[in-house]
Order: structure tokens, then C-alpha cells, then sequence
């Protein structure tokens, strides 16, 4: 994780079809946090907005886990409990 945010990142097989299957829900979710932050003028960018911001970025997250271990089991890498 040591590449900058300009640099381009180069994936193997498997991390390009780990993007591929995220590629929706972070899609969406960045057009929702443009929508969200688009609407707010310079004095309301922090506080409230920033913790509603964070919560979403931890949301996204959560469901990126959940997409590659729904993923994972489908293929039967992860056991049942």
C-alpha cells in the first residue's frame, strides 16, 4: 500500500477481478458523496458533514468485505458456521 494517488496501480488476475466486483457499489457510493458534498458551501464542510462523510467511507467498507466474502464463499473458501 505504498503507491501515491497519482501513480498508477498495477493489479494481478485476481485483485483486477476483486475491483471488477466492487466496481458497482464504490461507483454509486462515490456519486452519492459528490451529491452530499457538492450541496454543502465552504462553513459546512466539517462537523457534521465530515462525520456523515466518514460513516459512509466505513459503510462502503463494510460492504466491500461483504461483496468478496459473499465472493469467497460462492467458491467455497469460506466454510459455513
Amino acid at each position: 500500500m505504498a503507491s501515491s494517488i497519482g501513480e498508477p496501480l498495477e493489479l494481478n488476475a485476481e485483485e483486477q477481478r476483486i475491483y471488477e466486483l466492487l466496481g458497482d457499489c464504490f461507483e454509486q457510493e462515490r456519486r452519492r458523496i459528490a451529491k452530499a458534498l457538492a450541496g454543502k458551501d465552504d462553513s459546512n464542510l466539517f462537523g457534521q458533514t465530515e462525520f456523515d462523510l466518514r460513516d459512509r467511507v466505513h459503510a462502503l467498507g463494510a460492504k466491500a468485505l461483504e461483496v468478496v466474502a459473499d465472493d469467497h464463499q460462492k467458491k467455497g473458501r469460506i466454510r459455513e458456521s
